[in-house]
């Protein structure tokens, strides 16, 4: 007689995924670490993690210098036996970085005109510290702005044949982010904080007319993207955090306003054009649009920040878990990732975990990335807890 066994049969990790993302339980949990910018680690934890982990040590490559993330390598992938890997536009031919520096900063201007800065003295990141497009600005202004080029060749080389690679010979799941940030984040990142909100606030044709030619560079980087990727890729990722700490960032009705029509256009013309899914990361208490980003098409939830306002796991599922997939959301990373013990860090993910992957629906993942001040044990032992080590 032959032995039976209650156990899902081993899938290889695309079909892993996309499993999770039809919401069916796979046979386990997929896993994500640096498939996205908003679920990677930063360069100070990865180079801790490679030796906890027995790998050799080695000196981390800096892929996102903003954030400071690192490069996670194939042996790291491979040995917590991760499902996604992530793709994106290169750097364009018609710019390149230059880091200039002195006593105290180095400093740098990117493709949209916006200065970063990081402290020499234990900068971890480089925060935008000027914008191009503040002050009284009219049409013609916005009109004569230097826009990049979402088609520059520059950002398309390699795209095709690094997704073809992940997902037919990895057998792993492949996301595409988008030509850059959210249609409100860049609104912010291109006016300054304090002329945008009073655009949306007091100005909001202003305001639609930059988030529109956003918008415009969106679609012309997916139209792109999407004709060379076909049938290689599993999701589409966008973000635009519209939520802080406690409540949204601005109204919404200001959301349902002006900024959903954008979303609405973006999304449709994503799932019209492939049967990738689409991916909104947005950080904070983001539940009161919840029912408006599924209305637009929105199928993947991310980071889902369990530390912000009405972001309880339980009750997520309970209430949107039908139709969104959560990706993220496995401990609280302003809190116990970073100051909690192991096994703190532990419990809490097997509790997310818990509340968030019965009925599929869940691709586990840190809440953001993993930050430079997390102990590597605590690294450990969310992977612990996903079964990852």
């Amino acid at each position: 007689m032959t032995a039976t066994t209650d156990q899902p049969t081993r899938i290889d990790g695309r079909t892993r995924v996309c499993t999770a993302l039809a919401h069916r339980e796979p046979d386990r949990i997929p896993r994500d670490l640096a498939g996205t910018r908003y679920s990677s680690i930063h360069a100070q934890a990865y180079r801790r993690l490679r030796p906890a982990l027995g790998l050799e040590p080695r000196e981390p490559v800096v892929v996102d210098l903003s954030q400071g993330l690192a490069l996670v390598e194939d042996d790291v992938l491979d040995l917590l036996d991760v499902d996604v890997r992530g793709i994106g536009p290169r750097t364009p031919h018609a710019w390149r970085r230059e880091i200039v520096t002195d006593e105290a900063y180095e400093r740098f201007v990117d493709e949209w005109g916006v200065q970063r800065t990081r402290p020499i003295d234990g900068g971890l990141y480089f925060e935008a510290t000027s914008a191009p497009l503040t002050g009284e600005i009219s049409d013609a202004d916005i009109a004569a702005f230097a826009w990049p080029d979402p088609v520059d060749p520059g950002r398309f080389v390699g795209l095709a044949e690094d997704a073809r690679r992940y997902a037919r010979d990895e057998r792993r799941a492949v996301v595409c982010g988008s030509v850059c940030a959210g249609i409100t984040e860049m609104l912010f990142r291109l006016r300054g904080y304090e002329d945008a909100y009073m655009d949306l606030a007091a100005e909001p044709e202003r305001a639609r007319a930059v988030m529109e030619r956003i918008l415009a560079m969106k679609l012309a980087w997916w139209d792109r993207a999407l004709d060379l990727l076909g049938d290689d890729v599993d999701v589409v990722a966008e973000a635009d955090d519209l939520g802080g700490q406690g409540s949204l960032l601005f109204s919404p009705e200001t959301y349902r306003t002006l900024v959903k029509p954008l979303h609405r256009e973006l999304f449709a013309f994503l799932h019209a054009r492939t049967k990738a899914k689409v991916f909104l990361h947005s950080c904070g208490a983001i539940r009161e649009l919840m029912p408006d980003l599924i209305e637009i098409g929105v199928d993947i939830l991310n980071p889902v920040q369990v530390s912000a306002a009405g972001m309880e796991t339980a009750a997520l599922k309970r209430d949107f878990g039908a139709d969104l997939v959560f990706w993220g959301g496995a401990v609280d990373s302003q809190g116990v990732l970073g100051t909690g013990s192991p096994e703190q860090v532990e419990a809490e993910a097997r509790r997310r975990i818990a509340d968030l992957s019965p009925g599929g629906g869940f691709v586990f993942a840190s809440v953001h990335n993993v930050q430079a001040n997390v102990p590597v044990e605590n690294i450990v032992a969310l992977w612990r807890a996903a079964g990852g080590i």
